[in-house]
């Protein structure tokens, strides 16, 4: 038997939890902030995030079932030394959407089944309360609208506080959008469809609501029949509810440390993890001063992953945690996406930032608005608020686990065009990194981009060919590819920092200066260029700042020229 705590990857039941002994990070402050707020809120967190652990602490600390356990479930939280007046007073009806799945035509059929279990669930658990025939009544009503009244009827006759907790409340309405297309998805939502008539019998049936999801989309659509939630997704108070921050971070290790079972140095750990899970934050009132937050998922997999082989997973990014991109390209219809709305998916992948409005919610009819699909992009975790810029906020792309997955994204558009030979190109990168042998490296990516863009511009321009590099040179698994990145004064098109701590037989590092220029442009401006070039990487690399980024490696300035889309110059500037 273990004498250490667990740590609960994969797991959201918070009772097990405690029972077990996992390692758990306190949230039970929320739980008072929550109930000054409103009765009725809802949270939007991407996905991963923790929010079905939390919904099940809510619900063994509601519950009036587990009035009497509370002292054991929750000894040693915070809320134990600080019970609010509702603790243990609520039957609690708890949902969660994601168990409801099907086509149109299934649906209302399945959710009904599904409701219809989950309520004759409740009356079994609450039957102590209600008169002796009460569970026969409920199992034997003849559909879940029915159960659902009765249950209704009984408690509010008796006087029975009813909390009403649903997890990822968008789920099965957003599968609709992204199999069947708007048209389906606003039968549903409008006033004749099913799930708006649900909402509604919602609203003025229970004491206290919390909906938790990760888009905004259905609720906006079903405003009407539910309109009595307060949104707490961008209240600063709430920014660090869901997620690590890097104090808990630090106090896992620690823990584990202490325990014996993590035998690596903390500031090693926090710094192999930090580029790639932190960087969170969702609320602009507190972007300059709240600490960033860990995604919990991420973090509970790495030092997993740790604890049982004595070293980091060579895949940093679990893939338990990544956006699915068969449903965000459905959602958003990537494959027929106007200029502007590409425009957007380049601008954040080759800058790594853009600028806008995140909108508190958004029916599905505006999400081929630019602007909305960058507030689609931020509710989904792929842009988190870095600053504010005026009346709009600055998005950016939080960690490398998401830039990865925008590049990942970018290479699959480019492979539907043409296919990539992985094997070659990686080979490349080792050599590159190892032996300083860098022209097979930017010689095959030059080639891939002369093939792709050849047959198909996928933009025009420059932008074109900064997703691209971005999104070839995030395969190289030696270096934490970082664009536009600050050098005396400038900012350099691509450094290649060597990832010492998960590699360290790296010996060398790049700051590559990359130029394009129109088919049509003469040999003239092309020499201008590249004079220009030369001189701007030479004065990246002379501040002091290199230095320490490129922890002890040999240092390459390469200098790269494109036409069109034709390679017409690649060459090593020598240091001053």
């Amino acid at each position: 038997m273990n004498t250490y705590k667990l740590l609960p990857y994969g797991i959201s039941d918070f009772r097990r939890i405690r029972k077990e002994n996992y390692y758990y990070v306190d949230k039970s402050a929320y739980i008072q902030r929550m109930e000054d707020v409103a009765s009725f809120l809802f949270l939007i967190r991407p996905r991963r995030f923790g929010k079905s652990l939390f919904l099940s602490m809510l619900r063994y600390y509601y519950d009036i079932n587990e009035k009497e356990n509370f002292r054991e479930l929750f000894k040693g939280l915070w809320v134990a030394d600080h019970p609010t007046q509702w603790q243990g007073k609520f039957q609690v009806l708890h949902l969660d959407f994601s168990q409801v799945g099907g086509n149109a035509d299934a649906l209302p059929l399945n959710f009904n089944r599904y409701f219809g279990v989950r309520l004759d669930d409740f009356a079994e658990r609450y039957a102590a309360y209600y008169p002796a025939d009460f569970v026969e009544r409920i199992r034997g009503a003849q559909d879940a609208n029915t159960k659902f009244a009765l249950i209704i009827a009984a408690a509010s006759a008796r006087n029975h506080k009813l909390y009403l907790i649903v997890d990822e409340y968008d789920n099965f309405t957003n599968t609709i959008l992204n199999e069947e297309g708007e048209a389906i998805y606003h039968v549903i939502t409008l006033a004749s469809g099913f799930y708006r008539d649900v909402f509604k019998k919602y609203k003025g049936n229970f004491d206290r609501i919390l909906m938790l999801g990760v888009s905004p989309v259905t609720l906006d659509d079903v405003t009407s029949g539910y309109n009595i939630a307060t949104s707490i997704t961008m209240d600063a108070r709430f920014n660090r509810m869901l997620g690590f921050s890097e104090t808990d971070v630090r106090e896992m290790i620690r823990y584990y440390q202490s325990a014996g079972t993590l035998k690596a140095d903390e500031e090693h750990l926090i710094a192999e993890m930090k580029p790639w899970y932190d960087g969170y934050c969702f609320s602009e009132e507190v972007v300059y001063t709240d600490p960033k937050m860990f995604n919990c998922d991420m973090v509970t997999y790495y030092l997993n992953y740790y604890i049982q082989h004595g070293c980091a997973p060579k895949e940093m990014v679990d893939r338990n945690t990544c956006t699915d991109y068969m449903k965000l390209d459905k959602l958003i219809k990537l494959d027929q996406l106007d200029g502007d709305r590409k425009g957007v998916l380049l601008e954040v992948a080759e800058k790594g930032t853009t600028t806008g409005i995140v909108a508190n919610s958004f029916p599905a009819s505006r999400l081929t608005d630019p602007e909305i699909f960058k507030s689609l992009l931020f509710y989904y975790g792929m842009l988190t608020i870095t600053g504010t810029y005026g009346i709009e906020q600055e998005l950016g792309i939080p960690n490398n686990n998401v830039r990865k997955q925008y590049y990942d994204f970018l290479l699959n558009e480019y492979k539907k065009v043409h296919p990539i030979k992985l094997s070659p190109l990686l080979r490349s990168y080792t050599d590159a990194a190892f032996k300083g042998n860098w022209h097979p490296m930017l010689e095959h990516i030059f080639k891939a981009y002369h093939d792709t863009t050849a047959i198909r511009s996928l933009i025009e321009g420059e932008r074109n060919l900064q997703g691209f590099m971005n999104a070839y040179l995030s395969l190289n698994p030696y270096y934490l590819t970082a664009p536009e990145v600050e050098l005396n004064h400038g900012y350099c098109d691509f450094f290649l920092m060597p990832d010492l701590v998960r590699w360290p037989m790296v010996k060398h590092s790049y700051i590559l200066e990359l130029k394009y220029l129109p088919a049509t442009a003469t040999d003239e401006r092309a020499e201008a260029q590249r004079t220009k070039a030369i001189k701007q990487v030479k004065d990246y690399a002379s501040g002091p700042k290199v230095q320490t980024l490129i922890q002890g490696t040999t240092l390459h300035l390469i200098v790269a020229q494109i036409k069109g889309y034709d390679l017409i110059g690649l060459e090593e500037v020598e240091r001053e």
